[in-house]
């Protein structure tokens, strides 16, 4: 019988390994069920932080970038760049007759705008053709003009009567030739024009040379 509760005994022992420790031992967690952490979660967690530090060093080598691409691009401000461009010059007795101002008295616009008109092919030169070679916009054109007193039509037509006054003081020309000249697509438009100029019909000017 004895044995018998010496096998019972045995058995039970085995089947619980802390039945003979002191309770408060028996109620600790053993070092076995503590649970690490995941390979996996370690390797988001590496993974996430050398995205980061990677995004963060591209925003900053872009911005680095841009920075010298654009001061090597413009080195100054745009309008600074204009503002040192020098101013065309205009004879002082043209831009009177147009104004009524000194050229030191107009904006850049008038005088680019004069300056185009008296070296310039009149028959291409029509005013949305000069507001493109100013990179503005032909109201823009207008409203600058018209800050100086003046419009793209009387601008033209002194051009017109200056250039047709120094080619006649060369030589006499017919008139189909100085039509064309001063871009007047019909050669009756620029007669009519020269009689409003002088009071004198163009045949009458041929007297004077032959």
């Amino acid at each position: 019988m004895a044995t018998v509760n010496s096998n019972a005994h045995d058995t039970h022992s085995t089947d619980h390994p802390l039945a003979d420790l002191p309770l408060y031992l028996q109620q600790r967690p053993h070092p076995v069920t503590q649970q690490a952490p995941h390979a996996s979660q370690l390797t988001s967690q590496l993974t996430s932080q050398l995205t980061s530090q990677l995004t963060s060093q591209q925003a900053e080598t872009q911005s680095r970038s841009h920075t010298s691409r654009g001061s090597a691009e413009w080195p100054l401000p745009l309008l600074e760049q204009r503002r040192r461009m020098p101013r065309p010059n205009v004879p002082v007795t043209l831009s009177i007759a147009i104004t009524n101002k000194a050229p030191h008295e107009l904006s850049r616009t008038t005088l680019t705008v004069i300056d185009l008109l008296l070296n310039g092919d009149l028959l291409r030169l029509r005013s949305e053709e000069v507001a493109d070679t100013l990179h503005i916009s032909p109201t823009t054109l207008r409203r600058r003009l018209r800050a100086d007193g003046t419009h793209y039509q009387s601008i033209l037509d002194h051009i017109r009567r200056h250039r047709c006054t120094l080619q006649l003081e060369k030589r006499w020309l017919p008139g189909k030739c100085v039509a064309w000249e001063l871009g007047y697509a019909e050669v009756n438009s620029f007669y009519r024009a020269f009689r409003r100029w002088t009071g004198h019909n163009y045949s009458d000017l041929k007297r004077l040379y032959l």
